[in-house]
């Protein structure tokens, strides 16, 4: 509870650990508490990583992974929530078990599969049971392209390649589908694409050149949930999370050798 009696909403993450800070559940802490949210974390993984690249990965038992879920559910309790990094197959399913059921489940799935540095994350399997287990639970899932890719396992080039991943991930059962445009289609802007099986939308700013790029879909999946915790509705979470997102990028400041952090607190 806030000092003057307001009730703070409460947003849980679950997600990888970042040892650079830029990604995972530091980066998805940092969204939550600068948008007045308060971050709640279960770890899925320890990562060896920085701005470079992975070099290590440590997966969290699943009886500890089941335990941090249960410990928040029965003491503090949570508004939204979203997952990032889910190593295997296993840890799918636990956490899908976990949500099964609850009533008017806010889950925003971030499938981090592909690294900006391009290290591939979790197993095949894992991908095969985010698909089955996982997505059909979710309010929104927010691939960027290559994750895309890997998940329909089409070849995305065009737009047209872009609504066609959408309607097959829709089928996989989530509410609705945000495709994020940033990462490759060589263009002055940057676009999303968000589709709910009616309809397409297009969120589109103007392309930052940078390098501080290092956790931008943890961060926008975070600030989607932070905003739905807070009440928006689906579409005005999209839009202001593409808005906080591209001022993170745009006053973000340069560390380390590669891909840098977002600033989270911009404001």
């Amino acid at each position: 509870m806030k000092p003057d009696g307001k009730i703070f909403p409460i947003c849980m993450t679950i997600a990888g650990s970042d040892s650079g800070a830029g990604a995972g559940i530091q980066a998805d802490l940092k969204t939550f508490g600068s948008l007045d949210c308060y971050g709640v974390s279960v770890i899925t993984s320890v990562t060896a990583q920085n701005t470079t690249g992975v070099s290590d990965i440590h997966i969290i038992p699943n009886s500890v992974l089941k335990n941090q879920i249960n410990s928040i559910k029965e003491d503090i309790g949570f508004n939204a929530v979203k997952t990032g990094m889910l190593p295997e197959d296993s840890t799918v399913i636990d956490v899908a078990e976990s949500l099964k059921g609850l009533n008017e489940l806010k889950l925003v799935i971030d499938p981090v599969i592909v690294a900006t540095s391009g290290d591939i994350l979790i197993s095949l399997k894992a991908i095969n049971a985010l698909k089955e287990k996982l997505f059909p639970l979710a309010t929104v899932i927010t691939p960027n392209l290559s994750e895309a890719e890997e998940l329909t396992q089409i070849e995305i080039r065009t737009k047209d390649d872009v609504y066609q991943a959408c309607k097959i991930l829709k089928n996989y059962g989530p509410k609705s589908v945000v495709i994020k445009g940033g990462h490759f289609f060589e263009s002055d802007v940057s676009e999303d694409i968000f589709y709910d099986g009616k309809n397409f939308q297009s969120f589109t700013v103007k392309r930052i050149d940078t390098t501080s790029t290092h956790g931008t879909g943890c961060t926008f999946s975070a600030a989607i949930t932070a905003y739905l915790a807070r009440g928006e509705d689906l579409i005005d979470s999209v839009r202001l999370s593409k808005e906080y997102v591209t001022n993170a990028i745009n006053k973000a400041y340069k560390i380390g050798n590669g891909n840098g952090p977002l600033n989270h607190f911009f404001k």
